[in-house]
């Protein structure tokens, strides 16, 4: 048996023996620490070896996260990245310096786990988490960037303590898991927050702030907002839009641990984002006659924040392909698309796509099963000033072809 088929064994094997939200939805989350602090004690993984920025928010944490990475590698740290979900392989979501976990460390990795643990009851978010610790430990980095999956207080990443938290910001999503409104959302994202540990709070909202205040004041831990931190407007180059916002929580967060920071630190940071970080498909440009963007924008906020750049140079028509999971609002999401744009609907592999009669139910009369397909057909009816906007999962990008 050769070394790629054992890893993509341990990789299915993953899949199978856990339940991976990526993959069934709802019925995989499982709050709560217990199950992970015991699964780091059996696996002798010590969560608080190496100092991590912690970091949680509806939108914009997995954007933060790796500015804050790039940032930390351009300045000669070894830095740890976690992040989820993945959309090629499942070896993005833990890289060091940009570069993805070993394939021959995930094998070893689930053997130890098979042997010391046959009857674990875990998440495969769980046990992604407890395989990123251990292998940053043996890469002995300097740092750890750790994105929260979903919420913050129950969060199997919760049991890190941080030299810094941040939150992005908090709109609706995942309200079966965290709360009906913003008040109970940011309270679960509050619980990342711990005693004497700086937190940065991104966006400020009247709904929210005192939340973050009384939990910060409860701990004694400075609270800082991102709006109300000076930045040297030198270092706010080379972004736009929310990208913008998620470029002031890193740099806000980066200063207030001691890092000096120059226009030119910043601006190979971004340069080399990808090789930093991995990080892709933020309404990343894929084709430039007609503009093609990608998009992961899956909730109300991050769609509507993303249209707005969108609809700023656009100057000939927009058409959107647009996917979704099930248990998303998608005519929610709908209602915000320009009643101009030419709007197709695509279902993607991921079992949690709407079905075509799903998308049929809401009234749209262009469906397509295959992305890629979907993308040919448009390219075909655009003109050279229109835009293909491709947005609404991150499993809707991963069937697109790499190139």
């Amino acid at each position: 048996m050769n070394k790629d088929l054992t890893y993509l064994e341990c990789v299915a094997w993953l899949f199978a023996r856990f339940p991976a939200y990526q993959q069934i939805g709802a019925s995989a989350y499982k709050p709560g620490l217990e199950r992970v602090e015991l699964l780091l004690e059996k696996l002798d993984i010590d969560p608080q070896l190496i100092p991590s920025i912690h970091i949680a928010g509806t939108n914009g944490k997995g954007s933060t996260a790796a500015y804050c990475a790039s940032i930390l590698s351009e300045k000669q740290y070894k830095v740890g990245l976690f992040t989820s979900p993945h959309i090629y392989d499942f070896s993005e979501r833990i890289r060091v310096n940009g570069t993805p976990i070993s394939e021959d460390f995930v094998i070893a990795f689930c053997e130890n786990v098979k042997q010391k643990l046959p009857d674990l009851d875990a998440s495969f978010f769980e046990l992604t988490f407890a395989m990123a610790l251990a292998y940053f430990q043996v890469q002995k980095c300097d740092f750890m960037v750790i994105e929260t999956g979903l919420g913050g207080r129950l969060d199997a990443t919760n049991v890190i303590y941080p030299r810094l938290s941040i939150i992005t910001n908090i709109s609706l999503d995942h309200q079966e898991f965290l709360g009906d409104t913003l008040e109970e959302i940011a309270k679960e994202k509050a619980g990342i927050i711990k005693k004497n540990v700086p937190v940065v709070i991104g966006q400020t909202s009247k709904h929210t702030a005192h939340v973050f205040d009384q939990q910060a004041k409860a701990f004694m831990s400075p609270l800082y907002f991102t709006e109300d931190f000076p930045i040297d407007p030198k270092l706010l180059i080379g972004v736009q839009g929310y990208a913008l916002q998620n470029l002031k929580n890193a740099l806000v967060s980066l200063t207030l641990l001691g890092e000096e920071l120059t226009p030119d630190l910043i601006s190979i940071s971004l340069q080399n984002l990808f090789k930093n970080t991995g990080h892709f498909g933020r309404l990343q440009l894929v084709r430039k006659q007609p503009k093609v963007y990608i998009d992961v924008s899956h909730n109300t906020a991050g769609i509507d924040a993303t249209l707005k750049i969108i609809e700023k140079e656009l100057t000939g028509k927009l058409y959107i392909i647009y996917g979704a999971a099930k248990d998303k609002n998608a005519a929610e999401i709908l209602a915000l698309f320009p009643k101009s744009a030419i709007v197709s609907a695509c279902t993607f592999q991921n079992l949690r796509s709407k079905s075509i009669a799903d998308w049929q139910s809401l009234g749209l009369q262009s469906v397509y099963e295959d992305v890629n397909k979907a993308k040919s057909s448009i390219l075909e009816q655009m003109q050279a000033q229109d835009i293909l906007w491709i947005t609404g999962s991150f499993f809707l990008i991963a069937d697109l072809r790499q190139e």
